[in-house]
């Protein structure tokens, strides 16, 4: 059950957001892409391939995406648009990344752009944040980060100190980064 501190922790998940999103944007940090996968489907009986289509701009930011708004994603599937290539057939893998370049090259990306997709919107509600077994936890009212799926609580790391490090490093990269 929630108790007052709950409340108190998505209160300084969204301080520390508003304040990423400021710092973010006075250094002018670099975004990427956010897109929405459209699988192949029929318009008029004529087929269309898979294609993404940009949706905005985000940055990110470790197992986080955030834009512009403050509105914060998990960090889903990223794909460099370059040119597909002919199919190998050396991998299913190999072969899903090759469609998935392929989907990108059809929404105009520019060669060599980062594009973020299936990218789910993290919801600030305590309620939901307590069963959340994504990326953004609450825990006897502290907000965490989980560095991975698998990785479940242990490890957990506080949220407010995570974005600000991973600011920090997208704001001022290091030489040569």
């Amino acid at each position: 059950m929630s108790d007052g501190s709950d409340s108190a922790a998505i209160e300084g998940i969204s301080a520390a957001i508003q304040d990423a999103v400021a710092r973010l944007e006075s250094a002018d940090a670099r975004q990427e892409t956010l897109a929405e996968y459209i699988p192949a489907r029929r318009k008029l009986l004529i087929p269309r391939e898979p294609v993404l289509r940009r949706v905005g701009h985000v940055w990110r930011l470790g197992v986080f995406l955030l834009d512009a708004s403050g509105e914060l994603r998990a960090t889903g599937t990223l794909v460099r648009a370059t040119p597909p290539g002919r199919p190998q057939y050396q991998s299913e893998s190999a072969e899903h990344r090759r469609a998935l370049r392929a989907a990108a090259q059809r929404g105009h990306f520019r060669d060599g752009e980062t594009v973020n997709f299936d990218a789910p919107p993290i919801p600030l509600d305590a309620a939901v944040l307590r069963e959340a077994r994504g990326p953004l936890f609450v825990r006897d009212g502290h907000a965490l980060v989980r560095w991975s799926a698998t990785a479940g609580d242990a490890g957990a790391r506080d949220f407010g100190g995570y974005l600000a490090e991973r600011v920090e490093l997208l704001s001022h990269p290091p030489d040569g980064a």
